[in-house]
């Protein structure tokens, strides 16, 4: 997919999801490019090797990730491709005590910042994936996690 990097040009990426829901995901970006939101990359986390950790400190907006999720023994949205996690350091997983495991990323958890690619409740963001009916991980009660929106709203 194209989209807008922080230098303010067009780079293409990658991304891989469920094929029920790649045509709305690709609307998805589509309306993120022309509001001309900021990605810092978009690569498949294969290029990480698979290491959901690594794919954060790149702070890469990615999706299909074959993994559990954050602190259980199910399988994560992101095995299903059921999920995209967008701009990860900018928008940080906060655990329910405010800890933030990636040290680079640590000064977003102030989600008052307006750096670019910061999520806040109610921006076009949030806005692009709640018109296919994607929840944002932001909106849950704690764990926080501002980086992810799946099909099923966890």
């Amino acid at each position: 997919m194209t989209y807008w990097g922080m230098d303010h040009k067009t780079h293409e990426g990658e991304m891989v999801v469920n094929a029920r829901v790649a045509k709305k995901i690709v609307k998805v970006f589509h309306k993120l490019y022309d509001e001309r939101y900021q990605i810092r990359r978009m690569e498949l986390v294969d290029k990480y090797k698979g290491s959901d950790f690594q794919s954060i400190e790149a702070d890469n907006t990615s999706a299909f990730n074959c993994r559990n999720a954050t602190g259980s023994s199910s399988w994560s949205q992101h095995a299903y491709g059921l999920a995209v996690d967008v701009n990860t350091c900018e928008n940080p997983y906060v655990h329910p005590n405010g800890h933030i495991e990636h040290p680079r990323c640590v000064k977003y958890g102030n989600r008052k910042r307006e750096n670019p690619g910061v999520i806040h409740a109610g921006d076009k963001v949030v806005k692009a994936f709640a018109s296919i009916g994607w929840g944002w991980g932001g909106s849950w009660g704690g764990p926080w996690d501002y980086q992810h929106f799946s099909a099923s709203g966890r």
